[in-house]
């Protein structure tokens, strides 16, 4: 059940020990109008290593983006990371698991999309390998047809692909796996095992790991506005930097 945003007020004192899982667009870095536009800055980079150091290595991102894209937005530091909603995944050894999806599907779904691209020049079409993000920020009197579109194709896929709704983008992804999927799945290993659950996202694609997070008896966190399952909430990605960055502090880690 969904609760009223008058309830959220602020995010939890942190205390014993945590294992972090962190969205990155619109939870540590601000949108932009374009993914290819995000920039990184280099104490974004050393706030996540000195986190990981505090949180014993149990640290996670928890993005939609591909891994290889993540890596290099973050100057090739090989975090723990979940990328395309969970379809694929490294984890603390540096293993990686990916969902496997028919080719003749993942084809057919590429051609589709990009038709739908091309006749409306203003919709971007990300193609991030396994997932397809098509972005209608420009043009928002597109949005129905382009959800009506994904959904359509994710019928006549079969059930190989699902439909997932972000914030001005719809997205197909491969069925089965999600965000709380990912998050579950490093829960189930060492070292985020045994510790307590904390999870940052600001989008309609991170509600399933609020869900799960809330199971798990864990402290789910909603960035900005917008109704959601999280039981707490910050503004931006200004508070998110600053709150992670108190607990680095009184773990005793330093840069």
């Amino acid at each position: 059940m969904r609760v009223s945003d008058a309830k959220f007020k602020q995010a939890p004192e942190l205390k014993g020990r945590c294992a972090f899982f962190l969205d990155i667009d619109g939870t540590l870095l601000d949108i932009a109008d374009h993914p290819a536009l995000i920039r990184v800055d280099g104490d974004l980079v050393r706030l996540l290593r000195t986190l990981g150091r505090a949180a014993g290595g149990a640290l996670a991102l928890i993005s939609g983006r591909p891994i290889t894209d993540i890596d290099r937005l973050l100057s090739g530091s090989a975090f723990c990371v979940a990328g395309q909603h969970g379809a694929e995944r490294r984890d603390v050894s540096g293993t990686m698991h990916k969902r496997e999806v028919p080719r003749a599907a993942l084809e057919e779904a590429r051609r589709r999309l990009a038709l739908l691209a091309a006749r409306h020049p203003a919709l971007v079409l990300e193609d991030k390998g396994v997932n397809f993000a098509l972005h209608f920020r420009s043009v928002p009197e597109l949005s129905t047809e382009a959800q009506d579109a994904v959904r359509g194709l994710a019928r006549e896929l079969g059930g190989e692909f699902e439909v997932q709704l972000g914030k001005m983008v719809v997205e197909l992804r491969p069925t089965g796996k999600d965000k709380g999927v990912a998050i579950s799945e490093f829960l189930a290993e060492a070292p985020f095992r045994g510790r307590t659950p904390v999870f940052i996202g600001d989008d309609l694609t991170d509600e399933i790991g609020f869900q799960l997070i809330n199971r798990a008896g864990g402290h789910s966190v909603k960035v900005g506005e917008g109704e959601s399952v999280a039981r707490w909430r910050l503004p931006d990605s200004a508070a998110v930097r600053a709150w992670l960055a108190d607990f680095v502090a009184r773990s005793g880690e330093s840069a």
